[in-house]
């Protein structure tokens, strides 16, 4: 048990490092002011990372089965998956990311379609959720609810995006044609 720990935990760190190392070195605008929702969103962000490392440490609250081997396996395999595909797209958009919480169209931004890319318009979103929703099964918890709860809200946000970059982005609507959502080929 205490590898899967080891291994979940070392997981998220490399996701944080690597969205941190990125940010600085993007060409990201500087935000004026902070706001009220900016710092609430980024407030809830550190809140849930930090209780997720708290969860980590106390598995099986509230537990799901008893003996959870293979509700186990398949949560390392979706937590390895979605950490995979969020982090390599986040590599795939380069200098074309902003931050969620700041919204905007980068003066140089162009439409990333190769990659990932290709294929679905949000793979972050879509690595995250699969991340946490195999993060929760590999701890056998019930709080897998609660990332099911989570993703209505992640395809909100993604479409308020999406209109966004189709009124700000040349090639964004025609991208959006031929590409989809969250799910290669379904949605």
């Amino acid at each position: 048990m205490l590898l899967l720990q080891l291994y979940l935990l070392l997981g998220l760190v490399l996701h944080k490092v690597i969205w941190e190392m990125l940010r600085h070195g993007s060409a990201e605008r500087p935000v004026e002011g902070v706001s009220v929702k900016l710092m609430l969103v980024k407030s809830v962000k550190i809140a849930i990372l930090l209780g997720l490392i708290v969860q980590i440490w106390f598995p099986d609250i509230p537990p799901i089965l008893p003996d959870p081997f293979w509700l186990r396996t398949v949560g390392v395999v979706l937590f390895t998956l979605g950490l995979a595909t969020a982090v390599a797209a986040r590599f795939q958009l380069g200098d074309n990311w902003a931050n969620i919480e700041t919204g905007q169209v980068l003066r140089r931004q162009s439409v990333v379609e190769s990659g990932i890319y290709g294929f679905v318009r949000h793979p972050i979103y879509t690595g995250d959720i699969l991340l946490l929703f195999g993060l929760e099964l590999a701890l056998n918890s019930w709080l897998v609810c609660g990332v099911l709860l989570l993703a209505p809200v992640v395809m909100l946000q993604a479409m308020k995006e999406e209109q966004m970059l189709v009124d700000e982005l040349p090639g964004y609507e025609r991208y959006c044609r031929r590409s989809k959502r969250f799910i290669p080929f379904v949605y």
